[in-house]
């Protein structure tokens, strides 16, 4: 005897059931591909503690790429690492560190800014750049910020309606700010993305870092800026060969070490990498490579000059990218 045919409500259930796993593995590998491709949605860097305490914190190159920024925006202003920690905390919290278009009322950007508030026009408080400056402006008025407790400080900045949502992302901030400053040596890797077309070059690496550093920053260093003619003043970085940026170091005038700001600039270069199509980058005797499946800094075999195999010295950085 034939077996009865389901109900059409069962069937109805059955479909709905079915639909959703098909919808399921759809989600799941578009993530997957995303992550194993370095996309901008999916980890792609990690970030390590340099205290051997096994704390990590893994990213996105996008994320990376804005907390690169709002890290250069800081240092650029002479401000200590403590203020680095609070921004990257408050932009974890406020947009997970995406510069996004929309937000509650007319919220907007890495901070989540709003026009109507004073903070700057639409336009303005989605250039990571203002925004970022635009946070450091108010949180130096903060009287002992530095000393305050981290959820405290942002929220006498950003007057939020979840004053102790920010406390909770101060550890991978420290750990991000660790390694963003420089204090924290080869501790930020990304994946990198070597097969992708190159849309950028030499010069927009040299472009960015002017960008996000500022002319006058890098000046205090010493550096080369690769303007188009010469000129007298000292600027950002120079160009080595047809794929090399090369960005000399030297303690600033706030009392960094040259070592410090070198690996501010070898982790910013990584950070940037996928966005920039940086494939190789090299400081003081180490070496990282786009596309290293364990995306690690490899010690690079130095002569008796005190030079990495790829020909970079201790007292200058050197970013090689896709032509």
């Amino acid at each position: 005897m034939p077996e009865p045919s389901p109900s059409p409500k069962r069937r109805g259930r059955l479909l709905r059931a079915g639909a959703a796993f098909v919808v399921l593995l759809a989600v799941a590998g578009y993530l997957a591909v995303r992550y194993v491709t370095g996309g901008t949605g999916g980890p792609g860097c990690k970030v390590v503690s340099a205290d051997g305490d096994g704390a990590t914190y893994e990213f996105s190159p996008e994320q990376a790429v804005n907390a690169a920024t709002i890290t250069a925006v800081g240092t650029a202003r002479g401000l200590p690492e403590r203020a680095v920690t609070i921004a990257l905390a408050t932009a974890l919290q406020e947009s997970a560190l995406r510069n996004i278009s929309h937000g509650d009322r007319d919220s907007l950007g890495l901070f989540q800014q709003r026009p109507s508030m004073g903070w700057g026009t639409e336009e303005q408080v989605m250039d990571p750049i203002y925004s970022a400056g635009m946070f450091y402006d108010h949180l130096v008025k903060v009287p002992g910020y530095t000393r305050l407790p981290l959820t405290v400080a942002a929220q006498r900045v950003q007057r939020s309606g979840f004053p102790q949502a920010y406390a909770k992302h101060e550890p991978d901030a420290t750990l991000l700010a660790a390694a963003l400053t420089g204090r924290a040596a080869a501790t930020l890797t990304c994946a990198g993305r070597p097969g992708a077309t190159p849309t950028a070059g030499p010069d927009a690496v040299r472009s960015a870092l002017v960008r996000d550093f500022g002319r006058e920053a890098v000046q205090q260093a010493g550096a080369e800026v690769g303007a188009a003619t010469p000129t007298p003043t000292p600027t950002l970085v120079t160009e080595t060969s047809g794929r090399t940026v090369t960005v000399p170091v030297a303690e600033d005038t706030g009392g960094r070490s040259g070592e410090e700001r070198g690996w501010q600039y070898a982790h910013w270069a990584v950070a940037n990498a996928s966005e920039l199509h940086i494939e190789r980058v090299s400081y003081g005797g180490r070496e990282w490579v786009a596309g290293h499946t364990d995306s690690r800094w490899y010690a690079s075999a130095g002569d008796a000059k005190n030079t990495d195999r790829a020909g970079a010295s201790a007292d200058a950085v050197r970013i090689v990218a896709a032509q």
